[in-house]
C-alpha cells in the first residue's frame, strides 16, 4: 500500500534515531511542511529541480538568513535520506543540495535571545547537557572555568559560584539564576557518578572541552546556526549590555584582566551587583 506524504513524514520521525528531542522534531516538521506546501507534490514525485526552486524561493522571496536556510535544507536532506534507505523514492532529490556557505565575516559572534531559548529547549532532553548550556550562558564563564567548577565552589543560597581556575590566575564570583539552580540540583540528584566536580565523565574527572564542543556542534547541526562555548559567553555579555548594565559590572562578571576590555563607569558593591543581575532575568 502506497503511503501518503504525511504518513511518510510521521514514520520518518517515529523511526529516525538522530532526532533526539521533541523540539528538534518540531523544527524539522515545520521545515518539511513548508516545503511540501510550497512544492504541492507528493513526496515520491519530487525532483531535484523542485528542491532547488524552493531554496531559491527561501533566498530571494522570504529573505531568510543563510543559517535558517541551511536548517531547512538539513531537514529535507535528512527526510529524503531516510526515504532513499527505505526505498520509498526512486531517487533522492535532496542528496546533492549543498548548504549555503557562510563567510567567517558573516557568522554571528553571539546568539540572539530567541536562539538561546531554542537551544535551551532542544538541550533539555539531557539533564547534564541542558545544565552545561544554561550555566555557560547565565554565568558567562569560559569553558575552562566551567569544567573546573567543584561542588564546594557553589553557594546555593546566594546563587553564586566561586571561579578559582580563572584566566590570568584571578578569582571571582559569578551569579546563576533560580531556574539554573533548580536544574543543577535536579541534575546532581540524578547523577550516578561520585565526583567533586560539577560536570564530570564516568570516571569522576572533569569533562573535556572537546566533549562540550562536540555536544554544541550536534545542536548546531540540528538548529542550523553555529554554537560554541565562547559564543554563549559573548551572548551573556551582549544581552546584559543591551539592558544598559554598567561596563564595570560586566568586567567583573566576565573576569576581564584588561580594564580596556570594558570601559569603567562606576563601581558597586556585591549587593548592588546581585540586584542588577536579577533585574535582567
Amino acid at each position: 500500500m502506497k503511503k501518503t506524504t504525511q504518513e511518510t513524514i510521521d514514520r520518518f520521525f517515529e523511526e529516525n534515531n538522530q532526532i533526539s528531542s521533541s523540539s528538534t522534531e518540531r523544527v524539522y516538521y515545520i521545515a518539511l511542511q513548508q516545503f511540501f506546501d510550497y512544492c504541492q507534490k507528493k513526496f515520491n514525485t519530487v525532483k531535484k529541480a523542485d528542491v532547488r526552486d524552493w531554496v531559491l524561493h527561501l533566498e530571494e522571496v522570504t529573505g531568510l538568513e543563510k543559517t535558517s536556510i541551511n536548517q531547512k535544507i538539513s531537514a529535507l536532506r535528512s527526510f529524503y535520506s531516510y526515504c532513499d534507505e527505505e526505498d520509498f523514492v526512486p531517487v533522492n532529490p535532496a542528496k546533492t543540495i549543498k548548504l549555503k556557505k557562510i563567510d567567517s565575516s558573516e557568522e554571528p559572534k553571539h546568539l540572539t535571545v530567541a536562539q538561546v531559548a531554542e537551544l535551551m529547549e532542544i538541550s533539555k532532553e539531557s539533564k547534564r547537557e541542558r545544565c552545561i548550556v544554561q550555566t555557560l550562558y547565565v554565568t558567562g564563564v569560559r569553558i575552562s572555568e566551567l569544567l573546573n567548577i567543584r561542588l564546594s565552589d557553589i553557594y546555593w543560597d546566594s546563587g553564586q559560584i566561586f571561579i578559582t581556575k580563572a584566566k590570568n590566575h584571578t578569582q571571582r564570583y559569578v551569579f546563576f539564576s533560580i531556574d539554573c539552580r533548580e536544574r543543577l540540583k535536579n541534575y546532581l540528584a540524578n547523577r550516578t557518578v561520585e565526583s567533586s566536580y560539577l560536570f564530570c565523565n564516568r570516571w569522576g574527572t572533569p569533562l573535556s572541552s572537546e566533549w562540550v564542543r562536540r555536544c554544541l556542534n550536534r545542536y548546531s547541526e540540528f538548529l542550523g546556526y553555529k554554537i560554541t562555548p565562547h559564543m554563549l559567553r559573548h551572548s551573556f555579555a551582549m544581552h546584559l549590555a543591551d539592558k544598559d548594565l554598567e561596563d564595570y559590572y560586566l568586567q567583573k562578571l566576565l573576569g576581564h584582566a584588561n580594564i580596556n576590555s570594558t570601559k569603567i563607569y562606576t563601581d558597586s558593591d556585591e549587593e548592588e551587583d546581585r540586584k542588577d543581575y536579577e533585574r535582567t532575568e
